[in-house]
């Protein structure tokens, strides 16, 4: 028995946002003091590092629960499946529904049960729940799905990671500009022919790098300090994951089988460019080797970093034929790997 992904299906929101928005953003340290230098000099740092030039925010109108469903929608009539057969839909996200009024979270009824009743799912054996993991949410939800396949539990699952990270951010923090919205699915089931998962690793570090990523007061000390939004220590996270992430990489390719000359394309989550890029050199260096030439797709350049959704919008864009330059055909083998809050690493190896 083979554990395949059938169907994906996205959800890219149609607001997008340039770097030049933030031009008149009130920018200030952790300590609430103002930056030395001017906002066109931040932007242009931030965009050199990062490699985010405009990113996507959902309409208001929508919260994380309805692009959730859109790109479960997709996925579904992607893999030609019956809705009532799914026996599991898992809801990776962080925040909850936050409306775009309040940043208050609400996750009662769970996101995946605000999914499952979207889709007007009737089957009461189709179990629905969220998964909160950090940015390796939809990874993870996968692991967790072919386990279910494997053990005989279920046979088809619906992994969906979606995120309105634009909802809780700070606008007087710099990192604000990194965040955006977006909702990816896809359809995991057993099956004779097609794709397979090959090999996954997953590892969570919280001794000392739990609290990397947190909630925290705006660097704004007149705004309302009750309030808490997304924080991070920037070069903590990128010192972590340019450490473990390649290892866990190696490791579950190792399991695999398979040599690292046949890997034809790496989904690393689009967190940063210049990390992702760190990423994949330490990569391949622990083979004595360099990445191959477009071996990395990308498209944080545009939609920025929509935390869970980055990796399955960035596999269903490659797989349609969306991104320029980009493809993946049957056989062809690759890698999923993403960090996030918890400390969290994962990466799942797979055959196309």
């Amino acid at each position: 028995m083979k554990i395949a992904i059938t169907g994906t299906g996205s959800y890219i929101p149609a607001v997008s946002i340039p770097n030049t928005n933030f031009a008149e953003h009130e920018f200030l340290n952790a300590d609430g003091s103002p930056f030395k230098h001017s906002n066109g000099l931040i932007i242009e740092k931030f965009e050199a590092i990062t490699g985010i030039s405009k990113r996507r925010y959902a309409e208001k109108h929508l919260k994380t629960s309805d692009i959730a469903f859109l790109a479960a929608e997709k996925a579904i009539h992607d893999a030609n499946l019956d809705k009532e057969e799914l026996d599991h839909i898992i809801v990776a996200h962080n925040f909850g529904d936050v409306t775009s009024e309040q940043y208050q979270s609400d996750t009662l009824p769970s996101l995946a049960s605000r999914v499952k009743h979207l889709l007007r799912i009737q089957n009461p054996t189709c179990v629905a729940y969220d998964l909160i993991f950090g940015c390796p949410g939809w990874i993870q939800g996968m692991i967790q799905a072919s386990a279910f396949i494997k053990s005989g539990i279920a046979k088809k699952c619906l992994v969906i990671g979606a995120e309105t990270l634009s909802r809780v951010i700070d606008p007087h923090d710099r990192d604000s500009m990194i965040y955006s919205d977006g909702a990816g699915a896809t359809i995991l089931e057993a099956t004779n022919e097609g794709g397979c998962i090959l090999a996954q690793k997953a590892a969570t570090y919280a001794r000392d790098e739990a609290f990397f990523l947190f909630f925290g007061k705006s660097y704004a000390r007149t705004t309302d300090q009750e309030t808490r939004y997304i924080k991070m220590y920037g070069r903590k996270i990128y010192e972590f994951a340019v450490t473990h992430v390649p290892q866990a990489m190696k490791a579950a390719l190792d399991d695999s089988g398979v040599g690292i000359q046949a890997v034809k394309k790496i989904f690393i989550h689009q967190a940063n460019e210049k990390m992702d890029a760190a990423i994949l050199q330490r990569f391949y260096g622990l083979y004595d080797c360099s990445p191959p030439s477009g071996v990395m797709p990308m498209n944080i350049y545009e939609l920025g970093n929509s935390s869970v959704a980055t990796i399955p919008t960035l596999f269903d864009m490659v797989r349609k034929g969306k991104l320029e330059n980009q493809s993946v055909t049957k056989g062809d083998v690759v890698i999923f790997a993403s960090v996030g809050a918890g400390m969290n690493i994962n990466a799942i190896v797979y055959q196309v």
